[in-house]
């Protein structure tokens, strides 16, 4: 069964920026879409998250497709070390990533403990990045830093800032571009 999983960030919500949108678009596709809103997401935390996006029965398997926005994308990586042994999916795609706490004590929850890139890279079939060279958050080089570890596909869109409503404009409550990619993958 094709099903995706789309994760907001930080103090964000399943209804923000572009994530109904690509929910619409995936369903349509013929995906069953899950877009939660994270518990406690004005600080984004590891094990809270785990234990939510593994009590909800989802099926992560090798039909699905994860996409997460900023710390959203970060929790992908937490997701992955938490899934259970021989559970794979299909794709995860990594917007606007980050590879520490950005010196913001809010975001701390998600670092509480190194990544085990080796055991993340088993649980995707394909990884893949998405970033631009202007994010005012999250430097460019921490996604490439991180990209490398996962040996992911790393694209770099110009002058997009955070792919976000809030730093990029109205035009972020839609993003073809990251439908176009999931349709070849």
């Amino acid at each position: 069964m094709k099903n995706a999983v789309i994760l907001h960030g930080t103090a964000g919500s399943s209804r923000g920026n572009w994530f109904p949108w690509l929910k619409v678009g995936l369903e349509a596709a013929g995906y069953q879409v899950w877009v939660p809103d994270l518990p406690g997401s004005e600080t984004p935390n590891r094990e809270r998250y785990n234990a939510f996006l593994l009590s909800e029965n989802w099926d992560y398997n090798e039909g699905t497709i994860i996409v997460g926005h900023s710390s959203g994308a970060v929790s992908i990586l937490n997701l992955f070390e938490a899934l259970p042994e021989g559970k794979k999916v299909k794709a995860a795609i990594l917007v606007g990533a980050f590879e520490n706490d950005l010196g913001r004590d809010d975001l701390k929850g998600l670092f509480t403990k190194s990544f085990d890139f080796e055991k993340i890279r088993s649980r995707a079939g394909k990884f893949i990045f998405i970033h631009s060279d202007d994010d005012p958050y999250c430097p460019l080089p921490g996604a490439e830093h991180l990209a490398e570890k996962l040996h992911a596909d790393m694209k770099i869109i110009s002058g997009q800032k955070h792919f976000s409503v809030g730093t990029a404009g109205e035009g972020y409550k839609q993003f073809p571009f990251i439908l176009d990619l999931i349709s070849k993958l």
